[in-house]
């Protein structure tokens, strides 16, 4: 069975159809960049684009990097704040013609899909996995079950929004070595471990590609720590499962 699964991120969109009997692309993804300013109009028509680049006429599933309630965004920490009370499914669907569109914040799009067929699948206890890219997305499972929109990139760190300083674009922002930023990821994953105490820690986004160069450098964490298996597609196989009502 497959189903068209579309990630929106803080820097670019990216999508494809989705094998899910697999838990994997069944066609390379697709990528256009996130525009700026990242108003709804501009992001929904670049996810348009990368639907019909593989003119995809069916279900859809999209992710979002926000809190997502009933279909419609209610924050929206790394795109326009103007999409803040949209309804994004019903846009979304407009714009494809009516083709039906089920939308889910991204960490939690992510989340869904490692634990069914990635790093976190079997795993019963309090599995948390973060998403360390434009910002840090989180995804909080416990008895397999999903907490929805954690949103847990925005705990206050010393003084700071979290993701200011952990995430992979301040690293990047800010041309730190992977042991500075290791230790910056250390302190926030002991401040979560302190306030969830899961079992598993699943690190993803695109630096999950390189978790090499950084989770060794991690020290003092009790929960076990291990990157995302479907790495930066998880996003998209977790739209596709919650089209096909598989999230």
């Amino acid at each position: 069975m497959q189903i068209f699964g579309v990630d929106i991120g803080g820097s670019g969109i990216k999508g494809a159809p989705v094998d899910l009997d697999r838990g994997d692309l069944a066609q390379e993804r697709h990528k256009v960049l996130t525009p700026h300013p990242a108003t709804p109009d501009a992001v929904v028509a670049g996810v348009c684009e990368v639907v019909e680049h593989f003119g995809w006429t069916g279900p859809v599933g999209a992710t979002f990097p926000g809190v997502i309630t009933g279909g419609t965004a209610r924050t929206a920490a790394n795109v326009d704040k103007s999409w803040i009370g949209t309804d994004i499914q019903r846009l979304v669907s407009d714009r494809l013609g009516g083709a039906p569109v089920t939308v889910l914040n991204d960490a939690d799009a992510a989340g869904v899909a490692e634990m069914h067929f990635g790093a976190g699948k079997g795993r019963t206890g309090t599995v948390l996995l973060l998403t360390l890219g434009t910002g840090i997305g989180s995804a909080l499972f416990t008895g397999g079950r999903l907490v929805p929109n954690t949103e847990l990139g925005h705990l206050e760190l010393h003084g700071h929004d979290a993701e200011k300083k952990a995430s992979s674009k301040a690293r990047e922002d800010e041309d730190l070595s992977w042991e500075h930023w290791a230790r910056r990821v250390q302190k926030y994953l002991a401040h979560v471990e302190m306030l969830f105490s899961p079992e598993l820690f699943i690190i993803g986004g695109g630096v999950s590609r390189k978790a090499h160069k950084f989770l060794p450098l991690i020290e003092g964490i009790e929960a076990e720590i291990v990157p995302a298996q479907l790495q930066n597609n998880a996003g998209i196989v977790g739209a596709a499962m919650a089209a096909a009502g598989k999230a």
